[in-house]
């Protein structure tokens, strides 16, 4: 990956940035890599984020920024994705163009990957063969702890340059918890947590307490920055993984592939819409409390409902994972080397052009408190 990237260079934007900076990473294996894309062309362009939340592979990528100092994380971001690669050990040439993938997708099934998961044996003794609690998966993500041990620095982590936030599904409530750098310390126990997807990989337990990833419950973390306490001005970039919107499937493969990116992309559009309805009747309380007399808006009761308004603006960046030709349902455990490769330049590539346009340069209608951009036409869509 190095070698791809020491000649890219980009304009430096940091400059005029309308609030802080977030960073929202979804959850979804191996498509990760363009979320490191995405990282490299905010470094290159000089914009470090402020907070960054994920959850699961979004979660990984995090801690290798938050747990490394700038200097060193995108060569961190790169080491880590070297090692997620699989490369089979035979490159069998065919007139089958997928079947060097599929060599790739079965030695992930069976051996894992080094650095990440490998296959837990007992597993397959029966379903109720008594595995223990946190060694209930199909596989053990013991060289996952191992490798971030190696590559984050938990001080760092701690460090809110940049803040940190984690989901995790808590097991026995059905609940979902964030962890926050700003309200406690994290540890990579809290980054397994995250990423523990069952079945296939064991709950982690913090403070006696199982969780598993966080994406079964909300895989799009985007509300943890709607609900701060206190809300701040902020440029949010929102970088998504799968597809909420796609074609009418019409073979079995289409319709797992399909069932899939509504599954993950926990109806992020419908979020983001209520949000910008929230945020607008919030700054609609704020422009009624204006037009009242003194004598009305210091009441107790009156200031308890201007309490409701809010002042803040948030811009959110949407940033989409291409589908590669040829794609399958089996696409987040893809960890060949060409789908990382072909992520990764995506997010590098998409990340650049929304940087060059800088859609939340303008005016707006001052009622708006969410303002989305999409990816592809990078123009804001306010709530009417």
């Amino acid at each position: 990956m190095q070698d791809r990237t020491s000649s890219r260079n980009i304009k430096s934007l940091a400059k005029d940035l309308p609030g802080q900076v977030v960073l929202v990473l979804q959850g979804g294996g191996a498509l990760g890599s363009y979320q490191a894309g995405v990282y490299q062309a905010l470094h290159e362009a000089g914009i470090e984020p402020d907070w960054i939340i994920g959850t699961s592979i979004g979660a990984i990528n995090a801690s290798l920024i938050a747990g490394n100092p700038v200097e060193n994380r995108l060569s961190r971001l790169e080491e880590f994705w070297k090692r997620m690669e699989q490369n089979p050990v035979w490159n069998i040439r065919t007139a089958f163009p997928d079947f060097n993938d599929r060599l790739s997708y079965w030695a992930t099934i069976t051996h894992g990957i080094p650095g990440f998961f490998r296959p837990n044996a007992l597993a397959h003794a029966g379903d109720s063969y008594p595995l223990g609690a946190e060694r209930a998966g199909y596989y053990s993500t013991a060289p996952l702890e191992q490798t971030l041990c190696e590559l984050v620095d938990v001080k760092l982590l701690n460090s809110c340059a940049p803040r940190l936030t984690v989901g995790a599904a808590h097991v026995r409530t059905s609940q979902m918890r964030y962890f926050d750098s700003r309200d406690g310390e994290l540890t990579i126990r809290h980054i397994m947590a995250s990423g523990a997807l069952p079945p296939a990989f064991p709950a982690v337990r913090i403070d006696g307490e199982l969780y598993w990833d966080g994406g079964i419950l909300s895989n799009t973390p985007t509300e943890v920055v709607f609900d701060d306490d206190p809300r701040k001005n902020s440029l949010i970039f929102a970088v998504h993984l799968w597809n909420p919107a796609g074609l009418e499937p019409t073979t079995m493969a289409e319709v797992l592939n399909r069932h899939k990116d509504v599954q993950y992309s926990s109806r992020i559009m419908s979020h983001i819409a209520r949000q910008q309805q929230a945020h607008r009747l919030r700054h609609i309380i704020n422009q009624l409390a204006k037009r009242l007399p003194d004598s009305e808006r210091n009441t107790p009761e009156v200031r308890e409902l201007v309490g409701y308004g809010c002042q803040t603006r948030m811009h959110v960046v949407r940033l989409l994972a291409p589908q590669l030709d040829r794609e399958t349902h089996t696409k987040d455990i893809d960890f060949s080397p060409r789908g990382i490769m072909q992520r990764w330049d995506a997010g590098y590539s998409h990340t650049r052009a929304a940087l060059e346009h800088a859609p939340w340069v303008g005016e707006f209608d001052p009622l708006s408190g969410v303002i989305l951009h999409e990816q592809m036409e990078l123009m804001p869509v306010a709530a009417e």
